[in-house]
């Protein structure tokens, strides 16, 4: 296998990988917006379209280990492929995420929400640009980017903590209102998760540009 064949393999792998992400990042905001206007509809599209994305990443999966097998590249090239079959673990979780959320916004479907949703679309938003951002960071092999996007995960983290007050608050003045607002906790404590997920994906890249080791979720 010569060099340029596996520069063009190693180009499919990123164009997959874009792919995979884009998907991620639709069922992100779908699902947001899904449980922000009560849109059982859209929420279903989201856990359906889950297959998809589960499948690409068995497809990437598939391609990085034959690049291994085939080319047996060398240090730097090797730590990319191997990135990138971390990444694609990373994403997959986060796509579970969006389907957690759409099951609650399922859930919900038939109650009166006890409160405008404003800071979890919020988070949501933020999470979107992280993991557009963290995959363009590896495709461009930019440490420096990487590092950059890590550091999004504190408004994140914010957010999370702001929600998690007022919610406790209403809990604790109407406790009718507990079973809702533990939903609601629920899906920010998954948008943060999903922050958390989006910092490992910046440290492995990291970790491929620089052979540094990095814990950036502290």
């Amino acid at each position: 296998m010569t060099r340029n064949y596996f520069d063009k393999e190693l180009q499919e792998l990123h164009l997959l990988m874009l792919k995979m992400c884009t998907e991620v990042e639709e069922a992100l905001i779908n699902t947001v917006y899904a449980l922000k206007n009560q849109d059982i509809n859209m929420a279903q599209a989201v856990i359906d379209g889950d297959d998809v994305i589960d499948d690409l990443e068995y497809v990437i999966e598939e391609r990085c280990l034959k690049l291994i097998a085939l080319q047996a590249p060398m240090a730097k090239d090797l730590r990319f492929i191997a990135t990138a079959m971390k990444i694609i673990t990373d994403l997959e979780r986060i796509a579970d995420h969006a389907v957690d959320i759409s099951k609650i916004t399922i859930r919900l479907a038939d109650e009166t929400y006890i409160k405008e949703l404003i800071d979890i679309p919020r988070m949501g938003e933020i999470a979107t640009k992280m993991i557009k951002e963290s995959i363009d960071a590896y495709v461009n092999q930019d440490a420096e980017k990487a590092k950059e996007v890590a550091k999004i995960d504190d408004e994140i983290d914010a957010l999370h903590k702001q929600i998690f007050r007022e919610l406790l608050l209403i809990m604790m003045e109407d406790p009718k209102k507990i079973s809702q607002a533990t939903n609601f906790l629920f899906v920010s404590k998954s948008i943060e998760r999903i922050g958390d997920y989006v910092t490992n994906i910046c440290e492995r890249i990291i970790y491929a540009v620089t052979s540094e080791h990095l814990n950036l979720n502290d």
